[in-house]
């Protein structure tokens, strides 16, 4: 199955490569630092980096963008993830990078700092009713099942 989605580079003059997989049955698409210079992200710091391109998310669906394993392994996350990207946003793509690890990360043009994936999402519609249907968990929450 496949989606067309629409997408705008922003900024040729960097030469970036459009999101693309990395292996044949990936779901992320990495996306690109669209950046002119080397950037350093400190300890306990979060960056926006553009990704050099806008897009246009057919609607039902949604962009989601999720940390890279490889990053996450140097502690470079993503504060909000994962981020939304909306049907109607039509704005350049950025990444929120984080960095959790002890020491400087060095972020470089074309580097591929996160995964964009896109998935179907319904919309709902509320019915309000006076109780819940009753399931083995209940109320339980936050680490009611152990750890």
């Amino acid at each position: 199955m496949k989606l067309r989605v629409l997408i705008k580079r922003l900024d040729s003059g960097l030469n970036l490569q459009v999101p693309a997989y990395q292996s044949e049955h990936a779901v992320g698409l990495d996306l690109p630092a669209a950046i002119e210079s080397d950037l350093v992200i400190k300890p306990g710091v979060i960056v926006s980096i553009p990704c050099g391109f806008s897009i246009a998310i057919p609607s039902g669906y949604e962009g989601q963008i999720r940390p890279r394993s490889g990053l996450a392994m140097k502690g470079i996350s993503i504060p909000n993830t994962p981020g939304t990207i909306d049907p109607d946003y039509r704005g350049e793509v950025s990444v929120l990078l984080i960095n959790h690890g002890s020491q400087d990360f060095r972020v470089t043009r074309g580097m591929r700092v996160a995964q964009l994936v896109v998935l179907p999402v319904p919309r709902i519609e509320w019915q309000e009713v006076k109780e819940l249907p009753s399931t083995g968990r209940g109320s339980g929450g936050f680490g009611h099942t152990g750890e």
